[in-house]
């Protein structure tokens, strides 16, 4: 079974204003997006933004009712949701002429879309009986892109306060799950991020809406973004013994992505898509054994067929013919495209300086930086006004933001209560720390820049929807923080959202960057700067046993990666020729990164003569 959204892509969650009402700009047109629901004051501040859309009143959800956080979220996808069934209704509607919303859905599919090929049909058409009779057809079938949601997995922070609810159901990432589920949507998917937590997966079975419909489908399903094949299968089990099905797995490059990067240990993405088009119905009967067992259990009944289960991908695609290769190589049903939608006013929500930088940003802006607070690496555009705002208050010598959101609050290093690393309250307990122990100068110098990079990203990655729309998040602060992907390198203007969907398809082309590299060599190069970094680390001092482990392991991934990559057939879309050129020379990096290893352990060797 195949996916059956219009659209062969879609737009994954970016930030938490970026794509926060990407549905209300794109949906009616069959595209599919993501949005991030952690953030209830920002679903708040939506609220406000377009009760008035559909001429109704706003009712302020205060933070003092029952459960608020769940009922603003249940609340703003329902409105949602409502404003895209008003705009399909519409949609469907208007006459079929040159400039009108119905013409631009039909334009903006791919080719080889059944419905694009009975819309070219009715243009030829001569027949006016028949070509009413096709119109009417091509009308009936208008369908909308999935309304989807995000729950980054370790947005976890402790509630016990919440009223209304069960301490163990009033985290952030739990209430914002219960939220989804009150929810009206349908035919829409819930995609966990950043790896398996037990607590908010356990709730899972306690929700109804994730359980078959009478149609032997579901009306809310679970999307699993992976990094690979034995997370998907570890998560898939985990939740096919509650009875949880999941939908699809959404496989996101380690490196080459926006926002938080969870680097593997040199497992390439080539190789990855690999294991999962081979084993893909091996994994479908290994879930389906276990998801029978506990609906059967559950309700007596068991699936002959297996539901439906797609696997998608994202991660620095950039061309379409990328796009292609990801389709018909691996049988991917969909691509995520994140970071060129920055460019597309129409499809995101990004306030007018944060565009400019965006179009303006090389190579060298886009940086794998320690500024999260969860101390996962983050894909940082550098010259936010977050950035600039951040190092006036280092030089005015009040380092940190105030910590208003508190989701990322979790250190407990100065106390039993959890503190963000981000927080002027953490940089001042922990700089007062380094101060006192009389560390060596650089040793200083170099755990003093780690705490003082750490940003606020809960307001930070908000405020654009707060510039944008002239709505007030957070007084006094708006600063603006964006994760793009290191393509941004590679779109350097804004376009239509018909021009970015004409470039994904290959209709039209928006790059004139000749030396942009095929994503698999761009995630590859990523990979041997993220290893350099860490060599560096070890400040010319041999790696103890564990980490010694770690680089054999990730140098012998990376050769894997390279020898699977110089198998891949000679397709165009590769431009083959530059293809096996650069995995040619990224075979001679690893070379050399691995004597640098071992020049380690010879120093040491010397030094002990």
């Amino acid at each position: 079974m195949t996916n059956l959204q219009p659209h062969k892509f879609h737009i994954p969650v970016m930030g938490l204003a970026f794509t926060v009402d990407s549905p209300i700009k794109v949906a009616r047109f069959g595209i599919s997006s993501v949005i991030s629901i952690v953030e209830d004051r920002l679903m708040e501040m939506m609220r406000k933004q377009y009760y008035p859309l559909i001429n109704q009143p706003y009712f302020e959800i205060s933070n003092h009712e029952t459960d608020f956080r769940a009922k603003r979220v249940t609340d703003y996808l329902n409105l949602v949701n409502t404003i895209v069934h008003n705009q399909l209704e519409a949609l469907k509607k208007l006459p079929l002429e040159k400039g009108s919303e119905i013409v631009q859905y039909f334009e903006m599919l791919p080719e080889d879309n059944k419905l694009k090929e009975q819309y070219l049909q009715m243009l030829a058409c001569e027949n006016a009986e028949e070509k009413v009779k096709l119109e009417n057809y091509l009308r009936s079938h208008i369908v909308a892109g999935s309304i989807d949601v995000n729950i980054m997995t370790k947005l976890d922070r402790e509630n016990a306060g919440n009223p209304g609810a069960a301490a163990e159901d009033s985290s952030d990432a739990v209430a914002a799950l219960r939220g989804y589920a009150n929810s009206n949507l349908k035919n829409s998917s819930i995609v966990f991020s950043a790896g398996l937590n037990p607590r908010l997966y356990n709730y899972l079975e306690k929700c109804s809406a994730f359980e078959v419909n009478e149609d032997g489908g579901f009306n809310k399903k679970v999307t699993i973004k992976v990094s690979d094949y034995r997370s998907a299968l570890i998560q898939g089990k985990y939740l096919a013994k509650k009875g949880i099905w999941v939908s699809e797995f959404r496989i996101e490059s380690g490196l080459n992505c926006g926002g938080h990067a969870f680097a593997t240990d040199g497992f390439l993405l080539g190789p990855i898509l690999e294991e999962f088009k081979t084993k893909k119905q091996e994994l479908i009967d290994t879930l389906l054994e276990i998801f029978n067992a506990a609906v059967q259990k559950k309700t007596g009944k068991i699936f002959v067929y297996p539901p439906n289960q797609i696997i998608s991908v994202q991660g620095g695609i950039g061309t379409a013919g990328e796009d292609h290769f990801l389709h018909n190589y691996y049988g991917v049903e969909s691509t995520g495209w994140g970071t060129p939608f920055l460019l597309v006013p129409e499809a995101t929500t990004v306030d007018e300086h944060t565009i400019e930088l965006l179009c303006k940003a090389k190579k060298e802006d886009v940086v794998l930086s320690h500024n999260s607070p969860l101390g996962v690496r983050f894909h940082y555009l550098k010259g936010t006004t977050s950035d600039i705002e951040k190092q006036q208050r280092i030089q005015k010598n009040k380092p940190g933001s105030p910590c208003t959101e508190k989701h990322l609050a979790f250190n407990t290093e100065f106390g039993p209560e959890p503190i963000c690393t981000a927080s002027r309250k953490y940089q001042k307990l922990k700089i007062a720390e380094l101060q006192s122990m009389a560390l060596p100068e650089k040793e200083y110098q170099q755990q003093l820049t780690g705490v003082l990079a750490k940003e606020c990203l809960c307001v930070g990655l908000s405020n654009a929807a707060t510039i944008k729309y002239e709505q007030l998040f957070v007084k006094n602060l708006d600063a603006v923080t964006i994760c793009p992907g290191p393509n941004i390198a590679y779109f350097n203007k804004v376009v239509t959202l018909q021009t970015m969907t004409d470039h994904i398809y290959g209709r039209t082309n928006i790059m004139d960057v000749a030396d942009r590299p095929n994503l698999f060599v761009a995630e590859l190069g990523l990979y041997l700067n993220f290893i350099k970094e860490q060599l560096e680390n070890e400040n010319g001092k041999e790696p103890d046993v564990k980490r010694k482990k770690y680089y054999t392991e990730f140098f012998k991934n990376l050769h894997d990666g390279i020898s699977y990559y110089k198998q891949l057939p000679a397709t165009p879309e590769l431009n083959y020729t530059a293809f096996m050129k650069a995995m040619h020379a990224a075979e001679q990096s690893v070379g050399l990164l691995e004597n640098e290893l071992q020049e380690l352990a010879a120093e040491k060797v010397l030094a002990q003569a």
